[in-house]
């Protein structure tokens, strides 16, 4: 018996073989470099094309991004199941560019969180700029659906042509493009187009970051903090805007010249970062661990059982960023028309609510492994139901902001939970398929469900936020239920 350490990106396998006795033949033209070679080209041909550049450490090899550009195909892994297999998960600090290019996904989180969190704050200023009714600036939340249309269906498209290099680039730049158009204050009609832009941005960002990082080891603890990064950006967008639009001090817009440079950074960071995880680098790190052949879109979403799974983390994905960007849109509009606060206490309301969020996330990221996803999240929005019943019945201002902000606390863990669910209970060829395609799909909840308050709210009122994302929690819980058994993921 002999042992091979084989190593895909930044994981390392180490598989068992029996010695193959192969007569030495000459590759690419060259002669074998060593006597060991008869050995190793029978595997390599398996694997395929190798990527050239390679270096070793701690007695691995770690792919660099910079792979063959020659390797176009979706190969499948063809290696028979080995008598013994480990695979050690790549960590946030390694191998070493792997900090910063968590670093640079939690400032594109950052930028997400500050991109959903603004619209709640500023709806009331842009109803008086340009004279709308509820239902009209409900466009505002329904326009991005279509950009996350568009980035659950292309996410792993990008993936397969330009790598995590690609999703770096557009990401960040489909996000520029939108807040300099956004603070030329243009036509309202352009505005709600140009939020689809954005919406696009963050779809494929959402989809990329959450599938690379739920694959590292203590994956729920880094998604914490990556979801807590986005919940940092919700807490600072509506206290800056807040600060700033309050009593006319400055128009709306000039919000968005905080964003432009935020999303100026972005780009830097992250095309920087992510530069040499191309194309070619991501098939040779995921090939297909199955017979299937077609497009692993489809694999994700129409073939059993992975189908089953999909589905159920992308609707309650949806229901779920449904709940958290309806409330956070809403809440200042309803503490100021219902609960009758002023316009800079309303808008604290909001603070306080994404700052649950994200002290959840981060706190709760690591009592949620220890107690198990299936169960804590089963107990989590039970709570967070009980807590949106306190808000709905009792009419104060300060028990309402309170109950917020605690019901944050309990439902920031749940997207995390979702993404880590899904690579435990998938092969990881469909980690970025489905992954991404639940991730953008969840995102649509931010457009779908503001849009349904506001338009709901122009006939009946505000108070209808209350009872919608009561029934949206239970039936989020319900969709939770519903998933498979999750087993536990080796770190």
């Amino acid at each position: 018996m002999s042992s091979f350490p084989i190593s895909e990106s930044s994981a390392t396998q180490v598989l068992e073989l029996q010695p193959v006795h192969h007569t030495p033949q000459q590759h690419d033209g060259q002669p074998p470099s060593s006597s060991n070679s008869h050995r190793t080209k029978p595997l390599l041909s398996m694997l395929g094309r190798i990527p050239r550049k390679t270096k070793v450490r701690n007695n691995s090899e770690i792919v660099e991004a910079e792979a063959s550009t020659q390797q176009t195909e979706d190969r499948n892994e063809t290696l028979p199941s080995p008598s013994v297999a480990f695979e050690e998960l790549p960590r946030w600090n390694s191998p070493k560019v792997n900090a910063y290019r968590t670093a640079a996904t939690f400032w594109s989180f950052v930028i997400m969180g500050a991109n959903d969190a603004a619209y709640g704050a500023l709806i009331p200023y842009l109803e008086k700029y340009y004279h709308l009714s509820y239902t009209v600036i409900s466009l505002v939340f329904l326009t991005p659906f279509a950009g996350y249309s568009s980035a659950a269906l292309l996410n792993n498209a990008i993936h397969m042509k330009f790598g995590q290099r690609g999703i770096a680039f557009l990401g960040p730049l489909s996000h520029l493009i939108a807040y300099t158009v956004i603070a030329l204050h243009p036509p309202y009609p352009v505005l709600i187009i140009i939020f689809a832009l954005a919406g696009f941005g963050n779809g494929i960002e959402d989809g990329a970051w959450n599938a690379w990082i739920g694959n590292m080891a203590n994956a729920n603890e880094i998604l914490g903090f990556l979801h807590g990064f986005y919940g940092l950006g919700a807490v600072i967008a509506p206290l800056a805007a807040t600060t700033m639009v309050v009593n006319d001090r400055f128009p709306w817009y000039t919000f968005y010249y905080l964003m432009i440079g935020g999303a100026a950074l972005e780009l830097l960071l992250s095309t920087h970062a992510f530069w040499r995880s191309t194309g070619a680098a991501f098939r040779a790190a995921h090939p297909r661990t199955s017979a299937s052949s077609g497009p692993r879109m489809k694999e994700a979403i129409a073939s059993a059982p992975a189908a089953r799974t999909t589905w159920l983390c992308s609707v309650f994905l949806l229901l779920y960023v449904g709940v958290e960007v309806t409330l956070g849109g809403w809440i200042v509009t309803f503490m100021m028309s219902v609960r009758h606060g002023a316009p800079f206490s309303a808008g604290m309301v909001e603070t306080g609510f994404w700052l649950g969020i994200t002290v959840g996330r981060v706190v709760l990221g690591f009592v949620t492994p220890r107690v198990g996803e299936k169960l804590a999240i089963a107990v989590y929005l039970p709570v967070a139901m009980a807590l949106q019943l306190l808000f709905w019945l009792v009419p104060q201002f300060y028990v309402g902001a309170v109950a917020v902000s605690l019901q944050g606390f309990f439902l920031g863990p749940l997207f995390p939970a979702a993404v880590v669910a899904a690579t435990k209970l998938l092969p990881k060829h469909l980690h970025v398929s489905a992954v991404g395609f639940a991730s953008a799909f969840g995102g649509g909840g931010a457009a779908i469900f503001p849009f349904v308050v506001g338009a709901i709210a122009q006939a009946r009122g505000v108070q209808v936020l209350q009872p919608i994302v009561l029934a949206m929690l239970a039936a989020a819980w319900a969709c939770w239920m519903a998933l498979p058994r999750i087993g536990r993921k080796r770190d």
